[in-house]
């Protein structure tokens, strides 16, 4: 047989036997993928080891792998597995997001905010990325860094309620009471069953003394939960800042 149609025969061979890895490869992730959504973890699992046996670069199955190791709540694996992935692919912004969750799960906030910031630059349009990067500066206790994030994610959506919301309590951390109460009605007037927004409200307005105003925000969360403990409990102190000490007795037999 001529050396070079022999060689020529090589090369398909090898590139269908790699053409074929990759497709089992996608195709075990893809099975993976669904009982990942359906919750059953452990067998999500073992389809991303089958689809990474066949194909190791692939940074989707790393990915999905680091989901489902942290589904299990075993974030050393997870935090392995997505680092795996983005030796591959450092631009993927799910693997960035994921690393974020599992490392602020271990309280490793310095970590999480590096990993945070990595998947948004990774996405200029990410809101959920911003989001994340702020919440675990909040986490940190630096609210004046988280609100600059949360301005990053307004900016890609005016109505993002979770940026409304979470940048009212750095404005309530920061003792900005105003401030908060104003970002508080803008979730409110985007989304009138936000429990946490009135419960938010009414410790902003319950820092400025305004105890009635207080007790009406509590009393709109407790219309959404009225078996919710922390909106019954600001408001039993609301009720004893006001002397009521028997309704306040009321809800302490409750809660």
């Amino acid at each position: 047989m001529n050396m070079k149609i022999f060689g020529a025969l090589v090369c398909l061979f090898i590139l269908s036997a790699v053409c074929a890895a990759e497709d089992s490869s996608t195709y075990y992730d893809r099975l993976g993928s669904k009982l990942y959504t359906a919750r059953n973890y452990t067998e999500a699992l073992d389809y991303f080891n089958k689809s990474l046996a066949q194909n190791a670069s692939n940074a989707d199955a790393w990915t999905h792998r680091g989901n489902t190791w942290k589904a299990l709540n075993k974030l050393n694996e997870s935090i392995d597995s997505y680092k795996k992935g983005l030796e591959l692919d450092d631009k993927k912004t799910a693997a960035w997001s994921g690393l974020a969750d599992a490392y602020n799960s271990k309280k490793d906030y310095a970590n999480a905010s590096n990993a945070a910031g990595k998947a948004a630059e990774s996405d200029k349009k990410d809101k959920a990325a911003r989001l994340r990067e702020g919440n675990i500066l909040q986490l940190r206790g630096l609210f004046e860094e988280a609100a600059v994030k949360y301005n990053g994610a307004l900016s890609i959506d005016a109505n993002y309620t979770d940026a409304l919301y979470r940048k009212g309590l750095s404005s309530l951390a920061a003792n900005n009471t105003t401030e908060a109460i104003e970002l508080f009605d803008s979730v409110l007037a985007r989304n009138p069953k936000h429990k946490l927004a009135y419960n938010a409200k009414g410790q902003a307005l319950e820092a400025q003394g305004k105890y009635t105003s207080a007790l009406m925000a509590y009393d709109r969360a407790l219309q959404i939960d009225p078996k919710w403990n922390q909106a019954l409990v600001n408001k039993m102190h609301v009720l004893m800042a006001q002397g009521k000490q028997k309704e306040a007795m009321d809800i302490f037999l409750t809660v």
